[in-house]
């Protein structure tokens, strides 16, 4: 529930946007947007009741995700652009205001349907609409492609941004967060290795993907999320929708875990007339992993230094195996075996570490989530994922730490603590004095990556196409 004093600040921004305004009724935060706030409220009007969409700044203090997102108050306008060019969008009804004390962001008109990425995946009464998805996205991506920044009044409030420039930036991101995680490095440099051809730079929505559209039976209702939008290469569009975190477990279906490449691409050229190159359109999907995995990080910086501090946000930090598996599974792939767990138990007869865990984990996820609704049911699961991942790292970390760091000096040729190792890794690489097609490298990262998803998401997609080479 909203604090009392920001519920009173919502209050009046309302009435002074809708003429007949007689209440607010309620207002409730919605369990998705772990980079921004959504919420649900309902109001009631000279003559009736009315249901909103709110969406504001994480805190309400905007963080800018990337370099390159222009924010929401830029969103609001890309939601007017986009309503003229026929793509599906709300209704934008008012502007959040720095007087209105809220933070960032904007009230918009309230549409039903599904946006969560699993249920739509999922859903039996979405099984009719499910198949034709993938080429209404295409559709969709090239009527947002063809918008005119210019005649919008656009221009001057987005970011022309160039391949190389974007990667440079996202790789300069995440060493700023000073962790060596190598497998990063290595795509970053693949990417700089595989740059696709400068082209006829378009409007690029940036976070067009299963999560962030509005499906009902008859399609999709809504796109939503364009806060990071910017100008560059469209087909990053098309990647990111390809890109296995967004396909929801269906690994078989690379666009948003409901259709076929050949199906997007199909949608897009009845739109747009334009043929995509498959290898451009495999470096955006490189490219997706590659950002997500560091966004990943960047989402355990906000927990440690930002205004939101929930549970949620060192959970998605641990998905960042996740997405350097993906990357391993597209530009790297070959044998990998899994260590074993540790089965050896130290309580002498009392409760050991692995049971005293379960226990709260099994309270988190059913006692606790009995008496909870909305979001703090949510992050309750959420609480209880994150000791699955503590469990498992006690049964599998040790193992898992040892071989990496035999591995390591292997590769190097030097003893060290695994830490320095891993840092003389990274360095070895952005200095450039080991090159990619290094003798044991490409082993070396599938081995480590492939672990460290075992232990924190055993049941993603990546492991088992790792394991059985999809």
């Amino acid at each position: 529930m909203l604090q009392d004093r920001l519920f009173a600040k919502l209050e009046t921004k309302l009435a002074e946007s809708f003429d007949g305004f007689i209440a607010l009724d309620s207002c409730e935060r919605l369990s998705g947007g772990a980079s921004q706030e959504t919420y649900c409220i309902k109001i009631t009007l000279r003559g009736g009741s009315l249901k909103l969409a709110m969406r504001r700044a994480a805190g309400g203090e905007e963080v800018l995700f990337s370099k390159q997102g222009p924010g929401l108050l830029v969103e609001a306008q890309l939601f007017e652009a986009a309503h003229k060019a026929g793509v599906p969008v709300p209704k934008i009804y008012s502007i959040l205001q720095p007087e209105d004390g809220l933070g960032p962001g904007f009230i918009m008109q309230w549409l039903d349907g599904e946006t969560l990425g699993a249920r739509i995946n999922k859903l039996p009464e979405l099984e009719e609409v499910r198949p034709k998805l993938a080429f209404e996205c295409g559709n969709i991506l090239a009527k947002i492609h063809d918008i005119d920044v210019s005649a919008n009044g656009l221009s001057g409030a987005l970011s022309t941004m160039s391949s190389k420039t974007l990667v440079e930036d996202m790789w300069a991101e995440y060493r700023a967060f000073n962790t060596p995680q190598p497998m990063i490095d290595y795509t970053a440099l693949w990417l700089l290795d595989n740059l696709p051809p400068d082209i006829d730079y378009r409007l690029t929505h940036n976070d067009f993907r299963n999560g962030n559209l509005m499906v009902t039976p008859k399609g999709i209702a809504a796109v939503l999320d364009w806060e990071l939008a910017y100008i560059g290469d469209p087909v990053r569009d098309l990647g990111w929708m390809c890109t296995n975190s967004w396909r929801f477990g269906s690994y078989d279906l690379p666009v948003g875990g409901f259709g076929t490449r050949e199906d997007l691409l199909a949608g897009y050229k009845a739109q747009s007339g334009r043929d995509i190159d498959p290898q451009h359109l495999h470096f955006w999907e490189v490219f997706g992993s590659f950002w997500w995995a560091i966004g990943c990080l960047k989402m355990v910086d906000g927990w440690r230094n930002g205004p939101d501090p929930n549970v949620e946000r060192p959970a998605i930090g641990r998905r960042s195996s996740e997405c350097q598996a993906d990357c391993v599974n597209l530009i790297i792939s070959g044998p990998v075996a899994l260590a074993a767990p540790d089965e050896t138990a130290t309580s002498l007869g009392m409760p050991n570490m692995h049971e005293l865990l379960s226990s709260v984990r099994d309270f988190l996820r059913q006692d606790a989530r009995q008496e909870l609704t909305g979001r703090n049911n949510f992050l309750a699961l959420v609480a209880s994922n994150t000791l699955d991942i503590v469990q498992r790292e006690l049964s599998l970390g040790g193992a898992i730490a040892a071989a990496e760091k035999t591995r390591l000096m292997a590769l190097l040729g030097k003893e060290d603590t695994l830490e320095a190792l891993r840092w003389q890794l990274v360095g070895s690489l952005r200095d450039g004095s080991m090159t990619l097609n290094h003798s044991g490298l490409a082993a070396h990262l599938r081995e480590t990556v492939i672990n460290q998803l075992a232990v924190d998401q055993p049941k993603y997609s990546g492991l088992k196409a790792a394991l059985s080479q999809i």
